[in-house]
């Protein structure tokens, strides 16, 4: 894969992170963006020490201006971009809906909704024009656009709508040759995701803790996607820690 360009969003911290040094070790030239420069730093050089080639930019997603500068530099560092992981996002402790402030609604649909389709704008007007033409985008969703958690109305409600940016973006990708994929993932050990394991609030109104699994399967499973000739693709995977609440949840 020597050659192939990936933009990774949310790449400092996680899921992102691992994604990003999971593609760095199979030969991608790696951008990572994010709004702190720590993370993405410690992720570059640990990148770089395994013999990647990694770039960070400080970007925040959901503003216009940042996204644009964000492929702008990958472009002019690397010359295209094949892959974009739509990863970064952002959820709120569980609130009642009634008394979600206005201002977190706001907040979370910039980060998880608007950033995705930001990003995918600009990846699509890399990828209509580049040579060879095409590429990938793989948004990340969760098992909450399948079924909610208690009290998360406005992250839930943003990864349903992942899921139709994902159905609008493969079709509209089709006469371009840019295939879209959504991995929906469920408990995977993040420090984000850490809380679940030692107690999550249940439907009934419990609260337990439920199994985790390691977030490095899930970058296994990005880089597979990724990897995927251009005639086929991974519409949706489900990645979930076997015995947690999902089937059957509540």
């Amino acid at each position: 894969m020597t050659g192939k360009v990936a933009v990774v969003t949310g790449g400092g911290t996680g899921i992102g992170r691992a994604s990003a040094l999971a593609l760095g070790r199979d030969g991608y030239s790696v951008v990572i963006a994010g709004r702190r420069p720590e993370p993405l730093e410690q992720t570059v050089n640990d990148g770089k020490a395994e013999g990647s080639r990694l770039l960070a930019v400080v970007a925040d997603v959901s503003e216009p201006a940042d996204v644009q500068r964000l492929f702008d530099q990958a472009l002019e560092q690397f010359g295209r971009v094949d892959v974009l992981f739509n990863n970064a996002g952002r959820a709120l402790p569980p609130v009642p809906l009634e008394d979600v402030p206005v201002a977190d609604w706001l907040s979370v649909v910039a980060a998880n909704l608007t950033g995705s389709f930001l990003c995918t704008q600009a990846a699509f007007r890399v990828m209509k024009k580049q040579e060879p033409r095409g590429g990938r985008i793989i948004n990340n969703g969760s098992l909450s656009a399948h079924v909610p958690r208690p009290r998360s109305a406005p992250y839930t409600a943003t990864k349903h709508a992942i899921t139709g940016l994902t159905k609008s973006t493969s079709l509209d990708g089709r006469e371009y040759d840019i295939a879209c994929s959504q991995i929906d993932i469920g408990n995977a050990r993040t420090e984000l995701a850490d809380m679940l394991s030692a107690g999550a609030l249940q439907p009934d109104g419990s609260t337990r803790g439920e199994p985790m699994f390691d977030a490095g399967l899930v970058a296994d499973a990005v880089v597979h996607m990724a990897n995927l000739p251009p005639e086929a693709n991974v519409q949706f995977m489900t990645l979930m820690a076997t015995k947690m609440p999902f089937i059957g949840r509540g």
